[in-house]
């Protein structure tokens, strides 16, 4: 355990005794008061209360903490873009195929990945297709290989696996060979 995860495991022990209440008692009092955001939060239990910062900074935290699941990719991929999981799946085993450094970084709304820098980016951009976006700047765009954006100079767009055929596996491996 690192020291800060100590420190945060002991302010949490101490929660009940150097506030008056336990964390559960802090998080109805807040979600009763309708309050939203970190600063209004920590301003009410410093005045209000009397909790010091860091206690207030910590009750806070807990009191905005999402109940979003913690697999961004599965939130990506469920309700109507269920169906684009299999390109996505296709996508990722190919890109660690092409070198035990590939980092595959899950964000809200894309799947980064890496090498040293960013090679790739696949986005469920519709219920119908992933774009695929890859860093292969001086190529020429022409036919399915279309200008992208600053991120990824450019894009394929995905609707099957079968769409990931040679010639989309040959840009990727490029992509991933100038990331290194």
């Amino acid at each position: 355990m690192s020291s800060v995860d100590k420190q945060l495991a002991t302010m949490f022990e101490n929660l009940p005794e150097k506030t008056g209440r336990p964390l559960a008692e802090w998080l109805k009092l807040i979600a009763g008061e309708g309050l939203e955001k970190h600063g209004q939060i920590v301003k009410f239990l410093k005045s209000d209360h009397g909790v010091t910062h860091g206690f207030a900074n910590l009750i806070a935290s807990e009191a905005l903490k999402s109940d979003a699941p913690d697999d961004p990719v599965a939130e990506q991929y469920s309700g109507d873009k269920a169906a684009l999981k299999p390109i996505h799946d296709a996508l990722v085993d190919y890109a660690k195929g092409l070198g035990d450094d590939v980092e595959i970084a899950p964000k809200k709304t894309s799947v980064s990945l890496r090498r040293k820098k960013q090679f790739a980016l696949i986005t469920p951009a519709t219920k119908a297709r992933i774009d695929l976006g890859l860093a292969l700047k001086g190529d020429e765009p022409g036919g399915r290989l279309e200008t992208y954006n600053a991120m990824c100079s450019h894009r394929v767009r995905l609707e099957s696996v079968d769409d990931f055929d040679g010639e989309v596996r040959g840009w990727m491996a490029e992509a991933y060979s100038r990331a290194g």
